[in-house]
Parts: structure tokens; C-alpha cells; sequence
């Protein structure tokens, strides 16, 4: 078995996808990736009603791509390979016909903002920042992310997000709409009472009421706009800014 997920089956007809590298500040590896599309695949069972993806320990949801792995990626279509592989498990996250719950126990950070985004709602601690830090590392989001965000919030809060590249409280990200709400105590706990009138309703009323909006974004074309988000950021990320910026940040660690 990997060890670097965990997925368990709660009352319910629930999933709880965890991501289990806190050493890495739950960063995503390809054994993640590959954790995220079994997990997504598992929940296509009609016994399953909803998924909730959070990040094991109290320092982080997850800390976007593990750039001690990924900074071996140099040309253009090496970071294509890999950010065209993630962005495929969050379109098949978006378009799940389930309801789909970032807990949010902790950080969230680049790509971790973008797996947040994917799931329908964002549910963070207390005092837990986040943000879409990308434009720090001369890239933009590359996995879906922005092109998602512009879909989950008003256009001008996103840009604002994505441009800034900076972190922010869970409390100011309510207001934006990012976050639905802010909880204190244990994550799962307060996740499954604040869902729990979701959690309650048949799982074909569900699947129906996510289906409408499924069918809006696939009738906008947000798998061919993701596709653009992608090889943008390819491009981006064969830069000498790129690299330089990651060398001076791996050098630092």
C-alpha cells in the first residue's frame, strides 16, 4: 500500500481522501496524483455520496507540487507532461457528478489553492492561510487552477488572488467567496456538522443538482481553457526566471 495517501470510508457514503506527507507540508508527488485518480474513480460507485480531501497533521492542507521533485523538470514539455497529467485529475475532480469538500486543516499553497478550487466547497481552520503564490515562482497556476477560480468567484477578487501571488487568512477569503466558513477544533468533526444537511439528502438528488452545473462548465468549454492554462504555464516554466527563482529556493532549504 502508498503510504503517502490514505483513504477511508465514512458513515454515510462518504470518502475522506487524506494526503499523508506532512514532513513534505503535504505536497504533491506522483504517488498523489496517482492517490487522487483512485480516488476519484472510487467515487463513481453509486453507494458513494460525496468526498472530502484534506492534508494529514495541523501545519498543512497541502503545499502545492513538491518542487524537490519537479524542479528536475527544465523544458518546456517536461512541465508540460506533468502539469498536463494534474490538470487531468482535477477536470475529472470538478466534473465528478459528486459533491466534493476541501477540508482545509492548514496551509493551502499554490497548487494546494488549485486542488482546493477544484472541489465544490473549501472549509478551512481557523487562522489557516492560503493562496495562489504561483506568480512568485515566474509561472502562473498550471494545473487548472485560475482558469477553475474564475469560475468559483467574481472575476475581479480572482485576478486580484492570482496577480497578488500572495497568502492570505481563511477569515478575508470568506469574504471573498473562496472559503465557505471557518471552524476551531478538529477538522473532521466540525466538517461532517457543518455539511451534515448535505450529508443527509439522497445521493440521486445530489448527483442531479452537481450534473447541472457540470453541464454549464462543459458546455463553456472549460476543459479546451484549461488546456490553454497549461501550455501557458509550460512555456513559463522553461524560463531562466522560473529556474532561478526555485534554485534560489531549494538552496535556501
Amino acid at each position: 500500500m502508498n503510504n503517502a495517501y490514505k483513504i477511508e470510508e465514512l458513515p454515510q457514503g462518504l470518502l475522506l481522501f487524506t494526503i499523508n506527507r506532512p514532513e513534505k507540508r503535504n505536497a504533491i508527488n506522483y504517488d498523489i496524483m496517482e492517490g487522487l485518480e483512485i480516488v476519484i474513480e472510487r467515487m463513481k460507485s453509486d453507494s458513494l455520496k460525496a468526498l472530502i480531501i484534506t492534508g494529514e497533521g495541523e501545519k498543512a492542507f497541502c503545499s502545492g507540487g513538491d518542487l524537490s521533485v519537479f524542479h528536475e523538470l527544465k523544458t518546456e514539455e517536461q512541465a508540460y507532461n506533468m502539469l498536463s497529467k494534474m490538470s487531468k485529475i482535477l477536470v475529472e475532480l470538478l466534473l465528478l457528478p459528486k459533491p466534493t469538500i476541501a477540508l482545509i486543516n492548514g496551509t493551502a499553497m499554490g497548487g494546494g489553492c488549485e486542488l482546493a478550487a477544484a472541489c465544490d466547497f473549501r472549509f478551512a481552520k481557523s487562522g489557516a492561510k492560503a493562496g495562489f503564490v504561483q506568480g512568485t515562482l515566474a509561472i502562473t497556476t498550471g494545473w487548472g487552477g485560475g482558469t477553475i477560480l474564475y469560475e468559483k468567484i467574481a472575476a475581479s477578487g480572482a485576478m486580484k488572488l492570482l496577480m497578488e501571488a500572495q497568502m492570505h487568512k481563511a477569515e478575508s477569503l470568506v469574504e471573498l467567496g473562496f472559503i465557505d466558513a471557518v471552524f476551531e477544533g478538529d477538522p473532521l468533526e466540525n466538517c461532517l456538522d457543518y455539511y451534515k444537511n448535505v450529508f443527509a439528502i439522497e445521493p440521486g438528488v445530489l448527483e442531479a443538482y452537481k450534473s447541472m452545473l457540470v453541464r454549464k462548465w462543459i458546455q463553456s468549454g472549460i476543459k479546451a481553457r484549461i488546456e490553454e492554462e497549461v501550455r501557458t504555464c509550460a512555456r513559463l516554466w522553461e524560463s531562466d526566471a522560473h529556474h532561478a527563482v526555485v534554485n534560489s529556493f531549494l538552496t535556501r532549504k
